[in-house]
């Protein structure tokens, strides 16, 4: 019986440690939440404090805006996000507006030249015919990563505007933005990734030579291109003699206008 009582006792000791273990490590875990939020508090009012200061700076200036918004992904903060996702950085920064502006005129643009480019356009044309736009506004400069921002905000308004990527992407590849909601299929992206290496031509050649197609499939996809989708024009007097048929993608051309 002692050996019992003692064997109580013992496992009596081991749960009243227990329970003090407990309380200790919810005491340390109550403590360091404390500090971790008395930090971030220290933390957010820095950064407001740098980002108000610094406001025109962040708005106006592209290089300034990048080396902002890299700062803040370093650490998890996203300081150009919408209303929604941005909440005192919107007020902080004054971007909201911006941000809304911005999307209001790559949407002007892009709907304007859907007659000619079939709802596909360079993002470098598009920059460049955005920030003449925003210049005869008094707008401001901008970047390819600003309109690529904005293009993303707009993804909620399910309209189909999307940054399609040749060339293997990243800065040696070529950017194209989609203004329509129909989807490209595969075929498609490829007469579009050849036609940015032939500065907007292709024919039906040159996709057999290239990409090992029957006749019948380059001749298929390049006839959606033109009566179904818009996005090419037929010239059927091309080359020397005048005599041949080629297919012009506007969106991988570049326009002075």
């Amino acid at each position: 019986m002692r050996h019992h009582g003692a064997g109580i006792a013992g496992l009596q000791r081991q749960q009243d440690s227990l329970r003090s273990f407990d309380a200790l490590s919810a005491e340390l875990s109550s403590a360091q939440v404390d500090n971790l939020h008395a930090q971030l508090d220290q933390f957010r009012t820095a950064l407001t404090r740098f980002a108000t200061h610094h406001r025109a700076d962040i708005r106006g200036d592209p290089r300034f805006r990048r080396a902002f918004q890299q700062m803040c992904a370093s650490i998890g903060v996203d300081p150009l996000a919408g209303p929604r996702r941005g909440g005192w950085w919107e007020e902080a920064l004054g971007l909201g507006d911006w941000q809304s502006e911005l999307g209001v005129q790559i949407v002007d643009v892009c709907v304007s030249t859907r007659d000619r480019n079939g709802g596909l356009i360079e993002l470098s044309e598009l920059v460049r015919l955005v920030s003449r736009l925003r210049g005869l506004d008094g707008g401001g400069a901008i970047t390819e990563e600003d309109v690529v921002r904005s293009i993303q905000a707009l993804k909620p308004l399910g309209a189909g505007y999307q940054v399609l990527e040749f060339g293997g992407g990243g800065d040696g590849g070529r950017k194209m933005v989609r203004s329509v909601p129909k989807e490209l299929d595969e075929d498609q992206m490829v007469v579009l990734a050849v036609a940015t290496e032939q500065k907007g031509r292709v024919d039906e050649e040159l996709l057999v030579q290239r990409k090992a197609w029957t006749t019948e499939r380059a001749r298929a996809v390049l006839q959606n291109m033109l009566l179904r989708d818009g996005s090419c024009w037929l010239d059927e007097q091309d080359g020397p003699d005048k005599m041949g048929r080629a297919y012009w993608i506007p969106a991988a051309m570049q326009w002075d206008d």
